[in-house]
């Protein structure tokens, strides 16, 4: 499987539904795979929750609360025993048919954005189900994991 960043938030966020998630991932037992690009949209989404939940909306996010996240989402990626995959030369030619086909950019319901695209082209690529959370990529024809 694909883990699309989403996911990692979900489970390193604690979020209600961060049991589902982590039951797949143990389900899996082919591949677990994310990108430079999914490592690093999870790494900002944590740092932004974490400095909203202690300083409020109106504040920069520390680099150190980045650097903690960043910390954090290596090791959840090292113990789950998923592999980055590189983003590949034909990559961003998936990534830019996914924005045509489901972007926000394009007014699809699905409304995917960069690293959504990224994800799809990337679980696409690799003939890999993606790991999601959110109703976007259900609106692709996408293979959920």
């Amino acid at each position: 499987m694909f883990i699309d960043a989403s996911a990692i938030v979900a489970i390193l966020g604690s979020e209600e539904d961060a049991g589902y998630f982590i039951a797949k991932i143990e389900g899996c037992s082919s591949t677990k795979a994310y990108s430079s690009i999914t490592f690093f949209e999870a790494v900002i989404a944590l740092a932004r929750k974490e400095t909203i939940s202690r300083f409020g909306e109106n504040t920069s996010t520390p680099p150190e609360i980045i650097e903690q996240m960043q910390n954090d989402v290596s090791d959840f990626l090292r113990v789950i025993r998923a592999k980055e995959v590189a983003i590949g030369g034909s990559t961003h030619k998936r990534a830019l048919e996914a924005a045509k086909t489901f972007g926000r950019f394009v007014g699809h319901p699905a409304k995917l954005n960069f690293g959504d695209c990224f994800s799809f082209a990337s679980a696409t690529e690799l003939r890999l189900p993606l790991l999601f959370k959110g109703n976007d990529f259900s609106q692709t024809d996408i293979e959920k994991a």
